[in-house]
């Protein structure tokens, strides 16, 4: 990091996600940085000293942030809710192109999901210019929030036949990512999101990605027209 002047920080969920914030911040504060953008979860907005969570990871995003604050650092913020990378569409793709499907164990809850790219705008706008945003904390989510079914009717117009939603319960859903090779602390955290879906805690919507930018975040809609081959049905042979 020498002759760094500013930084970009944000890793997948690890069980050494502490440690690597620390030892960042260590060595940023080593250079006197100008910058700092962290990247944490806008579910620490709900954690406290008196409020955990049965995640790991939650509680390590939560550590992260309390240790920045006292790292003296010129730290920046960025809580973004769930990527449609993710949920819609890694984990959503193979039951839309098997079964016409969004397999999800988020019950009947609102959630208001962003691409990666809209929150990768946000921090280079923040990375560009970043005096004005220091000590700032950024909610960053998409254009609304909604419930399953009416992401399902968005699947159904953007790739031009009928998708549904079908709720799963959660534990058969942590099961079948544990089928695919995760590790345990990344299935712990992804059931601890669903759960809280299911209590309405990713229900809201905020306007700071076009505060930020002078954008507005992609829409669901666009996003599966983007990504329609990964929805798209497998050929049928002869």
């Amino acid at each position: 990091m020498e002759g760094v002047q500013r930084i970009y920080f944000g890793m997948s969920v690890s069980a050494a996600y502490l440690e690597a914030t620390v030892n960042v911040a260590a060595v940023a504060r080593h250079h006197n940085v100008q910058a700092f953008v962290n990247m944490s979860q806008m579910s620490i907005s709900s954690m406290s000293i008196t409020q955990s969570s049965l995640s790991p990871q939650h509680k390590l995003h939560w550590l992260a942030e309390q240790a920045l604050d006292w790292s003296g650092l010129p730290v920046v913020t960025v809580r973004p809710t769930i990527f449609m990378e993710g949920f819609f569409e890694r984990m959503a793709a193979p039951g839309v192109r098997a079964n016409d499907e969004l397999l999800m164990p988020l019950g009947n809850s609102r959630t208001s999901p962003i691409s990666a790219v809209d929150v990768a705008k946000a921090v280079a706008v923040i990375l560009d210019d970043p005096a004005p945003h220091i000590g700032q904390i950024y909610n960053l989510t998409g254009p609304e929030s909604a419930d399953l079914d009416h992401y399902a009717q968005v699947f159904s117009e953007a790739l031009g036949r009928t998708i549904r939603y079908r709720n799963v319960p959660i534990d058969a859903w942590a099961e079948s990512l544990r089928g695919y090779g995760l590790p345990e602390h990344l299935v712990s955290h992804l059931a601890v999101l669903a759960e809280w879906h299911v209590q309405g805690r990713f229900d809201r919507k905020t306007d700071d990605l076009f505060r930020l930018t002078g954008e507005r975040p992609i829409s669901m809609f666009d996003f599966v027209k983007l990504h329609a081959a990964e929805f798209a049905r497998p050929a049928v042979l002869a």
